[in-house]
């Protein structure tokens, strides 16, 4: 079993509505969902170039997927998790837009957001004690040959290349792509979401993520409010 902590909106929100919809799996329920019609793209093809973030699901990942550590339980994460969420404050994410990563497509701020960037930091370093070490098949099914030498250097010490510097708030939306579909994929992206995109994300939840067992999809295991709990009673 290997857990993650993640964004991902609040099951009632539009964009999580919008990104189940797209990816065409229900992320708190497991369930899927039916792709919507899309203009310009087959059915066959958004299932195709969404396979990889529907096994995934809807989420910016804060903390990668990681193995609990032999003396650690899922208990204990849990309580962490909580306590940590209650010590941040929500804030507002700056709008987000389609946008390309390489050779996949994702949603992520138009601007950088230095409170994410900060969460993501902290996230990545408190919940470390959580982690199982990555085996050696883990470490080589990354790639290690193609990191740069910052992200190779994150593989090792946190499990994670992405992370720090090299981290970028996104959720997924494709699988690789090549040039012509990505731009093509890309305006189709844009036109569905622009709706679900029209106000600025709150981030307001840390998600514990669950994988039950290799090869599973992600599910949300729980949401965990951001902020102390008298102010959150006001709001």
């Amino acid at each position: 079993m290997r857990y993650s902590i993640a964004y991902t909106p609040s099951a009632r929100d539009g964009l999580a509505e919008a990104g189940a919809n797209w990816l065409g799996r229900n992320f708190f329920s497991g369930e899927p969902v039916e792709h919507p019609f899309l203009p310009g793209l087959g059915a066959h093809e958004i299932a195709y170039h969404t396979a990889l973030p529907r096994r995934e699901g809807f989420r910016a990942c804060l903390k990668a997927p990681f193995r609990l550590r032999d003396e650690t339980t899922e208990a204990q994460l849990l309580r962490a998790l909580m306590h940590f969420a209650g010590t941040i404050e929500p804030f507002t994410l700056p709008p987000l837009e389609v946008a390309r990563f390489g050779e996949f497509l994702g949603l992520s701020p138009i601007v950088p957001s230095a409170e994410m960037d900060r969460l993501a930091a902290l996230v990545l370093q408190v919940f470390d004690e959580f982690r199982a070490p990555l085996s050696e098949d883990e470490i080589e099914r990354m790639a290690p040959e193609r990191l740069s030498a910052p992200q190779f250097a994150n593989l090792y010490r946190w499990g994670d290349p992405h992370v720090l510097d090299e981290f970028r708030f996104y959720l997924p939306l494709t699988g690789p792509l090549d040039g012509r579909e990505a731009e093509r994929l890309k305006a189709v992206a844009e036109a569905f979401f622009r709706p679900a995109l029209e106000r600025p994300p709150h981030f307001s939840n840390l998600a514990l993520l669950v994988e039950r067992e290799p090869g599973a999809p992600f599910v949300v295991h729980s949401l965990h409010p951001m902020g102390r709990v008298s102010a959150r009673k006001i709001a």
